[in-house]
């Protein structure tokens, strides 16, 4: 079977060295070139990965390899639009980091894009194909729990903005600078920005979509940042499962322009706890909890080993699938734009301090 001609762009997204390994070793792909931003990720990339073409375009790159089929968008969420534009032109399908714009016009365009050009667009949200995450689906629909009654999740990170500076600034997160709430030095763009997935699985595991929610952020624990680090979410589903929604930067993190050994203060670098309350049971998941945990020493370096990356196969592999088949995506943009809506209504709470129905 011919493999998949793929490529990545802009190189500038938290997730992107997550996929260098599944894109070299993948039978199923072949990773043709990359595109980088700026000289600082040019010269990460280039120190991690040999023998991948990198440019410092997309255009450049694209031109120089019109055989390339699919792109990985690894970019800061302002630049998703431009770039979906470039793969229309060339029907080339593509695979979008978690947020493809707050601007409804934005997404708006980039449906009309996608459905004139007839190319795959799916939403990179690897924590669907968690294998724990996977489980705890098949539980619910089996009724393990009953009929849902209520659900909580955190979400919960160290901040990524030291190795990835866009992600603290308001105009490449949130696409513009809006105040958080009257008064504040804080805008959009934060720890809200960097965790969708919550929201989508509680969709996904509910299957019913947002009715009202409620929203309050915290005084930043990172005061240097201009964006929220904590909040949390309130609110029902349409079908009345109540729920409660963390999605925080509250884990410590040191300063480093490099993810690496160290970067973890403790306990650890992540937490996706979902809690699901039915009408015969609860049901408790830690989406990361099978890791191995090391104090450091002698070098005081904390450290973290993930056991497993499944869900970045999985997701890859059912992008290469709906290429082959010329299927919809599971998280395409059309599922997906209710996400993104509830997370607007989210900042308009925190701005009026009221709840928003949707």
């Amino acid at each position: 079977m011919e493999r998949l001609k793929i490529a990545m762009m802009s190189m500038t997204h938290g997730h992107t060295r997550k996929y260098y390994d599944v894109l070299k070793n993948n039978p199923k792909l072949e990773w043709i070139a990359v595109s980088t931003a700026n000289e600082s990720v040019k010269n990460i990339f280039l120190d991690s990965v040999q023998g991948i073409p990198c440019y410092d375009s997309d255009e450049a790159m694209l031109d120089a390899h019109p055989e390339i089929q699919a792109v990985v968008l690894a970019s800061e969420n302002s630049e998703h639009l431009r770039q979906v534009r470039l793969c229309a032109e060339r029907k080339i399908d593509v695979l979008s980091m978690k947020i493809p714009t707050f601007d409804m016009e934005e997404y708006a365009e980039m449906q009309r894009l996608v459905a004139e050009s007839g190319i795959v667009f799916q939403v990179e949200l690897e924590l669907h194909y968690n294998p724990v995450v996977m489980r705890m689906k098949e539980l619910i629909a089996s009724r393990a729990v009953g009929d849902m009654q209520a659900f909580n999740a955190t979400n919960i990170t160290l901040s990524p903005v030291w190795a990835f500076p866009w992600q603290g600034v308001p105009e490449q997160s949130y696409g513009k600078r809006v105040r958080i709430k009257a008064g504040s030095d804080k805008f959009r763009g934060g720890a809200l920005c960097d965790h969708p997935h919550i929201f989508d699985l509680i969709r996904e595991v509910s299957k019913s979509e947002f009715d009202v929610v409620f929203a309050k952020v915290a005084p930043n624990m990172r005061h240097e940042i201009e964006e929220e680090d904590m909040l949390t979410v309130v609110g029902r589903m349409k079908n009345g499962v109540v729920f409660s929604l963390d999605p925080s930067w509250s884990r410590a993190e040191n300063k480093i322009a490099v993810p690496g050994p160290g970067w973890e203060v403790a306990p650890k670098r992540m937490e996706v706890n979902i809690v699901v309350h039915g009408e015969n049971s609860s049901m408790f998941t830690d989406c990361f909890g099978p890791n191995t945990y090391h104090n450091g020493s002698p070098e005081n370096k904390y450290t973290v080993q993930y056991t497993y990356f499944d869900e970045w196969v999985g997701l890859i592999d059912e992008f290469v699938e709906n290429i082959r088949l010329r299927r919809t995506p599971k998280i395409n943009l059309e599922w997906h734009k209710n996400t993104i809506v509830v997370m607007n209504a989210i900042y308009e709470s925190i701005e009026t301090g009221k709840a928003v129905r949707l």
